[in-house]
C-alpha cells in the first residue's frame, strides 16, 4: 500500500472482520481449493509489482474502480502460519482488461492500474493488498487470481470470488467447486473499508494450504 494508507487502521479493520491472529486450529481446516491460473498471468513481471495495485509508479492518476483492501493469512491445515510464503494476485482493470499482450481490448487498458502485485507474508503469515473491486468481463464472474509460493513446497494457485455476486452461479470455474466448505474458502465478503480509506471496501480471506 502507499504511505497514505494507515497500516494500523488496516489491521484494526481486519480484526473487526474476525482476523484472530496466529492461533492453531482445534482440528484440520478445509484447504483452499486450487483453480486454473488462467491465460493472463503476466508474461514478464512489471517493474512496479508491489502490494498496492491502485498506484503505478510514474502514472499521473490512480486506478479506476472502487478501492478494495484485501488481507488475510497463509495457513497450513492446522491453522498455523506458513512463514516465508510469497503471495501474488492479478486481475483485470475496471474496464475488464488484463495487462497482458494477448488479452483483448488493450487499447482500453487503464494505465493507472498495476494489474499484478506480490508480497511476502509477515511473521504471522499475514498479507495485505490494495487493489480494486473485481469486475466481470464476458464469460467470467468478478474474480481475483491468487498464487502462493512456499520455498521447498511449490506453487499453489486459486481464484477469489465476491460473495453474493449473481454471476457466480453462471461461472463454470466457480461452479466446479461443489463442496460448500471449499467454496467458502474462496469467497470475499466485502465490507465497509472507510476506516482504512474513504469510500473503500475491505475483506479478509485466509489461504489454507494442504500442508
Amino acid at each position: 500500500m502507499t504511505s497514505t494508507v494507515d497500516r494500523r487502521a488496516f489491521l484494526v479493520a481486519l480484526a473487526g472482520m474476525g482476523f484472530a491472529g496466529p492461533a492453531a486450529a482445534a482440528g484440520p481446516l478445509v484447504p483452499t481449493p486450487g483453480q486454473t491460473e488462467g491465460p493472463f498471468y503476466p508474461v514478464t513481471i512489471p517493474a512496479d509489482h508491489d502490494h498496492d495495485l491502485v498506484r503505478v509508479e510514474g502514472a499521473a492518476a490512480r486506478a479506476l474502480g472502487r478501492v478494495l483492501h484485501l488481507g488475510g493469512r497463509v495457513l497450513d491445515r492446522w491453522g498455523r502460519p506458513v512463514r516465508e510464503a510469497l503471495v501474488e494476485i492479478w486481475q483485470c482493470d475496471a474496464h475488464g482488461v488484463y495487462r497482458h499482450p494477448r488479452a483483448p481490448l488493450q487499447d482500453m487498458a487503464d494505465p493507472g492500474f498495476q494489474g499484478y502485485g506480490r508480497t511476502l507474508v509477515g511473521p504471522e503469515g499475514a498479507f495485505r493488498f490494495r487493489t480494486i473491486r473485481p469486475v466481470p468481463y464476458p464469460g467470467r464472474t468478478p474474480h481475483i487470481h491468487v498464487a502462493v509460493v512456499v520455498p521447498g513446497t511449490g506453487r499453489f494457485v486459486s481464484q477469489l470470488y465476491v460473495a453474493g455476486e449473481p454471476l457466480n452461479e453462471r461461472d463454470a470455474l466457480f461452479r466446479s467447486i461443489r463442496d460448500p466448505a471449499a467454496r467458502e474458502r474462496v469467497l470475499m465478503r466485502l465490507e465497509d473499508g472507510s476506516a482504512i480509506e474513504p469510500e473503500a471496501l475491505a475483506t479478509r480471506v485466509d489461504l489454507v494450504l494442504d500442508l
